[in-house]
C-alpha cells in the first residue's frame, strides 16, 4: 500500500474530527473567533521546527503560488466554519465531494498532472458517493444538494469552499513541488493565521474578553489541535501523488462526518453513498 493513502485517511479522520468539534464550539459563540482559535495551534506546531527544517531553494513560482492561495484559503476557511454553524453536518460536507470532480481539471491545467482511467473512474464514484451523503431531512432524491442550496446558507457557503478548494489544493502541490512538504506548511499554515487574524478580532471585538471565560477557548482546544494534525498529514500525503488522487481520498472525511453527524448530532446518514465512496477508494488504490 502506497505511503500517501495511510497518510490520506488519517488526514480525514483528524478534519472530521475537527469539523464536529468545531460545530459543537460554534454552539452560541462567533464564528469567526471559533475559526481563528481553530487554525492558531498550527503555529507553535509549524513554527518551532522551522529553524531546524532545511531551506530548499526557492523561486518566484513558491511565492506566486504561496501568495495567490492565501487570500483564497482566507475565504474558504471562514465559509467553512459559517457552513458548519449554520446547517447540519450531513447536508453541507456533502457538497465537498464536488473538489475532487474539479480536481480532473485544475490540476491538469496548473500542473499538467493525468489521471489514469480507473484513478478517474474512483474520483467520480467518491464524489457521486460524497454527493448523496446527507441526513435524510427535508428535500429527498438525487438533487437534494443542490435543492439544499436554495433553501440553506451552509450549503452555498461550503459550495464556495469546494470551489476555493480545487484551486488551493492544486497551488499548494506546486508549492511543495518548489520547496518541501515541512517548508511549506512551516510558511503557509502561519501566514494563514496572520491573514484571518485581523478579520477575527474584528469580527469579535467585544467578545474577547469573555473569550476565556465563556468557555470558547476550552472547547476549540480539541479542533484546533485536531485541524493541525490533518495539516500536516496533508502536506506530506499531496507531495507523494497526484493531487486528484489524495484530494479525492480525503473525501473520507465526509464519511467520518456523517457518523459524527449521527452520534453527535442526531442526523442520519446513508449506508448506500458509504459502499459507493469505498469503492471508489479501492478503484484509486489499485488504478493510481
Amino acid at each position: 500500500m502506497p505511503l500517501w493513502f495511510p497518510l490520506t485517511v488519517i488526514s480525514a479522520f483528524f478534519l472530521a474530527t475537527s469539523d464536529a468539534t468545531t460545530k459543537r464550539a460554534l454552539e452560541g459563540r462567533n464564528e469567526y473567533l471559533v475559526t481563528w482559535l481553530r487554525i492558531v495551534p498550527t503555529l507553535p506546531l509549524f513554527l518551532i521546527p522551522l529553524p531546524f527544517i532545511p531551506v530548499p531553494k526557492i523561486g518566484d513560482d513558491f511565492y506566486f503560488c504561496v501568495f495567490t492561495a492565501l487570500p483564497l484559503e482566507t475565504i474558504a476557511i471562514i465559509l467553512y466554519t459559517k457552513a458548519l454553524k449554520l446547517s447540519p453536518l450531513s447536508l453541507t460536507l456533502p457538497l465537498l465531494s464536488l473538489t475532487p470532480l474539479l480536481l480532473l481539471v485544475v490540476p491538469f491545467l496548473l500542473l499538467g498532472e493525468r489521471i489514469s482511467p480507473m484513478g478517474g473512474a474512483g474520483i467520480l464514484l467518491i464524489a457521486l458517493g460524497g454527493y448523496q451523503l446527507k441526513s435524510g431531512q427535508g428535500e429527498s432524491g438525487f438533487l437534494a444538494p443542490l435543492k439544499a442550496i436554495a433553501r440553506e446558507k451552509g450549503a452555498l457557503c461550503m459550495l464556495g469552499v469546494a470551489a476555493i478548494y480545487s484551486v488551493t489544493s492544486t497551488l499548494g502541490k506546486r508549492a511543495i513541488a518548489a520547496s518541501s512538504p515541512l517548508f511549506f506548511a512551516a510558511v503557509y499554515l502561519p501566514l494563514l493565521v496572520l491573514a484571518v487574524t485581523p478579520i477575527a478580532l474584528y469580527k469579535a471585538r467585544g467578545e474577547l474578553g469573555e473569550a476565556a471565560r465563556n468557555g470558547t477557548v476550552k472547547s476549540a482546544l480539541l479542533p484546533g489541535v485536531c485541524y493541525a494534525l490533518q495539516a500536516l498529514t496533508h502536506v506530506y500525503a499531496v507531495n507523494l501523488t497526484n493531487v486528484a488522487y489524495m484530494i479525492a481520498v480525503k473525501r473520507l472525511s465526509l464519511l467520518f462526518g456523517v457518523l459524527y453527524g449521527h452520534y453527535l448530532f442526531k442526523e442520519r446518514g446513508g449506508i448506500v453513498p458509504t459502499l459507493i465512496m469505498l469503492a471508489g477508494v479501492f478503484l484509486i488504490v489499485l488504478g493510481g
